[in-house]
């Protein structure tokens, strides 16, 4: 080795106590061991950074296809409410006529059922509401485009689908209703019974040969779908399966001359004809403002952010200048994490992210990327488990490995003004509203960066 070449390390530990997004404390610790002639240590502490954080809502959030119907309403004490209206369509899962010439009318039903893993978000020990509607307007999918000219469109779309901030008419008077507590380890089922006059016509209809039920694509014209309406008092939300029936039963004299029972079933056929509308009323919290035009900068809410699935709320986290940093010649960065303290817990009617991801927004704020696993295979998504607090209080944690990511923005321009939108990860971003509350201390959120690099003298 040349002997005019010392190598020292720096430990270099940048604590973000402040996630303000016009002015941010910088704080930048370096250790460097200088092996000097005396062979003493030496210790040097320098400010360099800007942290520039933010709240933002996601836009365009595909909705359909999830397996998933989320009913109901919550209240999140520092986000407000969240409510979601589950939309479907239901074709015949077989279209043989195999009703009994005697048979007659009972009456008709849909039956939907809790998820395996049951979830449920918000306050369960209250009954709830559903009401059933009947679809006046065809659900329709739609195509995602940029709000404006060349800009680009967020990586989770794929193309043409159902949007959770889509809406389509419905008759406002109910046509069946249930009310439950939502004991969901032990709920089964529940079957909800529709109104009479529906149930007749189907009936009649499909005796009789009717061409509006020849098809599937026949009875969609005839009857469009429908929507599941959370009660305004409830106080959870509750996902159900997909795998819901609309029952036509009937009863017929048997061969013994026993009355025997039967039904006939339309099922969700078209499983990306099935969406939540997602909804959310900020009012009266720190983040009333909030909007999908405008984010919301940490120092208007007392240096409070959140991630929140399902409404596709993000904490936006911004280096400005770390850039200028690692193009310094002299340093080689040998680990970098970034550590984010969360004040939600495990076990609580408010569900935390079991993991979360960085999106990777460009000069426009659209999530055009993610941040990738180093250690996986390439393009990888590097998805970050929650780790719980320890027995004394202490917060739980979600630990990012950014040494790709330092790298790749050294040695090239792809993310230059670019910027991180700390997100819950795919499927639960879209079929849940799992939550997580960044901690904070003294109106500043607690995050750390540490920086581990070797500096060549």
């Amino acid at each position: 080795m040349n002997q005019f070449l010392k190598r020292s390390i720096h430990f270099f530990t940048i604590s973000f106590f402040t996630f303000i997004i016009v002015a941010a404390c910088d704080k930048d610790m370096s250790v460097m061991l200088d092996n000097s002639a005396t062979s003493n240590v030496g210790v040097t502490l320098v400010d360099s950074f800007t942290v520039n954080t933010s709240t933002v809502q996601l836009t365009d959030l595909p909705a359909a296809g999830t397996g998933v119907l989320l009913v109901g309403k919550a209240t999140v004490p520092q986000s407000g409410i969240i409510r979601s209206t589950s939309y479907f369509r239901v074709g015949f899962s077989t279209l043989t006529n195999d009703i009994p010439e005697a048979a007659s009318f009972d009456s008709l039903s849909l039956v939907i059922r809790p998820t395996h893993n049951p979830y449920y978000f918000g306050d369960t020990t209250a009954i709830q509401k559903i009401q059933v509607h009947q679809l006046t307007e065809a659900l329709a999918t739609k195509t995602a485009k940029p709000r404006f000219p060349n800009q680009s469109l967020p990586v989770y779309i794929t193309g043409a689908t159902l949007f959770s901030d889509q809406t389509f008419a419905y008759d406002p008077t109910p046509i069946g209703s249930v009310s439950f507590r939502p004991h969901l380890h032990s709920l089964d089922s529940l079957n909800i019974r529709l109104a009479d006059h529906i149930g007749h016509d189907f009936f009649n209809r499909i005796k009789a040969g009717d061409l509006q039920m020849s098809s599937n694509d026949n009875f969609k014209e005839y009857f469009k779908g429908m929507a599941l309406i959370p009660e305004e008092s409830n106080t959870a939300v509750i996902a159900f399966h997909d795998t819901i029936e609309v029952r036509v039963n009937y009863s017929f004299p048997g061969a013994d001359g026993h009355p025997r029972t039967s039904y006939k079933t339309f099922s969700i056929v078209e499983r990306g004809f099935q969406y939540n509308n997602i909804t959310t009323d900020r009012a009266g919290t720190p983040f009333e403002e909030l909007s999908e035009i405008s984010e919301l900068p940490t120092s208007a809410t007392g240096g409070l952010t959140f991630v929140q699935a399902g409404s596709g709320t993000v904490a936006k986290i911004a280096f400005p200048s770390l850039k200028e940093f690692l193009q310094n010649e002299n340093i080689a960065v040998n680990k970098a994490e970034l550590v984010i303290e969360t004040s939600s817990r495990r076990n609580t009617m408010y569900p935390i992210p079991s993991s979360l991801m960085l999106f990777i927004a460009d000069q426009d704020g659209i999530p055009t990327s993610f941040l990738q696993n180093p250690y996986g295979q390439q393009g990888q998504l590097q998805q970050v488990p929650f780790v719980s607090g320890g027995e004394m209080g202490q917060n739980g944690t979600y630990r990012f490995n950014l040494l790709l990511f330092l790298q790749q923005l050294k040695s090239s321009d792809i993310y230059d003004n670019t910027s991180f939108y700390l997100s819950a990860t795919s499927p639960s971003l879209f079929d849940s509203f799992n939550t997580a509350v960044i901690a904070s201390e003294n109106a500043k959120p607690k995050i750390k960066l540490n920086i581990l690099y070797t500096k060549f003298r």
